[in-house]
C-alpha cells in the first residue's frame, strides 16, 4: 500500500526536527519570523490603530461562496501540512532529505517576511462572520484580528508546499515513484485554497494576490502557467458553488492575477500592484 504524506505524524516529525541541529535552528528562524511577521505585527496593528492604513477587500463573486462552518477543520490544516511533508521527507530519505527539508523549513520563514512587505504598508480585512457555534472558530476568532488577507499567507504556504515539494522529489530523481504523493500535496493545497473561501477568511481578492505574490517570490516553482493551472482545478471536485459561478470565480482571479503581472513587470518593487490596488479600497 502506497504511503500517503497524511500518514506523517507530526509529533514524531518535531521531535526530528528538535533532535538535529541544522533542522532546529532553521525551525527557530521559521518560528521567529512567523511570530513577528503575522502574529506581532498584526496585533500590534490591532492594539493601535490608524498607524496603517486599512483596506477591504471583499468582492461581489464571494456572496456565490456559501459559508459552510464544516470546512474549518481544513482551513486550519494548513501548518500541520506542511509539517507532515518535512516528515515525509525525512522519513523517506532519511540523511538525504535533510538538506531539502532545512531549505523548505528556510524558505517558509522567508515567505513570511516577504509577505510582510504589503502588510507593513498596508493590512486589509474581509467581512468575516462573528460565528462562534464551533470551538475551532472561536479560537480563530481570538488569535487572528483579520487584518492580514491580502496577500493570503494560507493560499502562499500551502502553494510552497506543494511546489516545494515536488521540486525535491525531482532533484532526487523520484518523481516518477512518488506521483501520489506529489499530487496529494497539490489536491491538499487546492482543497485548503477552497477552505479559507468557505469559512469566509478571504476574498478571492486574496487569493489572486497570492498566486501574484507567489510568483514573485519564486517564479521558477510558481510561474505563470503553473498559477493558471492551480486556477483551473480550484473547486473542479466541488458541487457548490453552482458551475457557472464557478466558472465566474475563476475567470476573476485570473484576470486579476494576471493584471497584477502586468503592472508589477513595470514596478520598481514587486509589491506596488498589491498596494495599488489596496490603496483604493482603504476604509481608514
Amino acid at each position: 500500500m502506497t504511503k500517503q504524506v497524511a500518514d506523517e505524524s507530526l509529533g514524531h516529525t518535531l521531535i526530528k526536527v528538535l533532535a538535529n541541529r541544522g533542522l532546529r535552528n532553521a525551525g527557530i528562524g521559521c518560528v521567529k519570523s512567523i511570530f513577528y511577521n503575522f502574529f506581532f505585527l498584526q496585533y500590534k496593528a490591532a492594539f493601535l490603530p490608524g498607524r496603517i492604513p486599512v483596506s477591504a477587500v471583499d468582492h461581489p463573486l464571494d456572496t456565490k461562496i456559501p459559508f459552510i462552518p464544516q470546512w474549518v477543520a481544513v482551513y486550519l490544516d494548513f501548518v500541520a501540512f506542511w509539517v507532515r511533508m518535512i516528515g515525509f521527507l525525512l522519513e523517506t530519505y532519511r540523511r538525504r532529505g535533510m538538506s531539502g527539508a532545512m531549505d523548505f523549513i528556510d524558505s517558509m520563514g522567508k515567505l513570511y517576511t516577504f509577505a510582510a512587505e504589503v502588510y507593513a504598508k498596508n493590512l486589509s480585512t474581509t467581512d468575516r462572520p462573528h460565528y462562534l457555534a464551533r470551538p475551532r472558530f472561536a479560537f480563530i476568532h481570538a488569535t487572528d484580528p483579520h487584518l492580514m488577507c491580502i496577500p493570503s499567507l494560507h493560499v502562499m504556504v500551502v502553494i510552497r508546499t506543494y511546489t516545494k515539494f515536488r521540486d525535491l522529489i525531482r532533484s532526487i530523481g523520484d518523481e516518477q515513484g512518488l506521483a501520489p504523493q506529489i499530487e496529494e500535496i497539490r489536491q491538499g493545497a487546492l482543497v485548503i485554497t477552497e477552505a479559507v473561501l468557505y469559512v469566509k477568511q478571504h476574498s478571492i481578492n486574496c487569493i489572486a494576490a497570492a498566486l501574484y505574490a507567489m510568483t514573485r517570490f519564486d517564479e521558477s516553482l510558481f510561474p505563470p502557467e503553473e498559477a493558471e493551472d492551480f486556477v483551473s482545478h480550484l473547486f473542479s471536485r466541488a458541487t457548490i458553488p453552482a458551475p457557472e459561478d464557478r466558472r465566474l470565480i475563476r475567470n476573476y482571479i485570473l484576470e486579476l492575477y494576471r493584471r497584477f503581472l502586468q503592472e508589477g513587470s513595470a514596478a520598481q518593487f514587486w509589491a506596488e500592484p498589491l498596494l495599488a490596488f489596496l490603496s483604493s479600497r482603504r476604509i481608514n
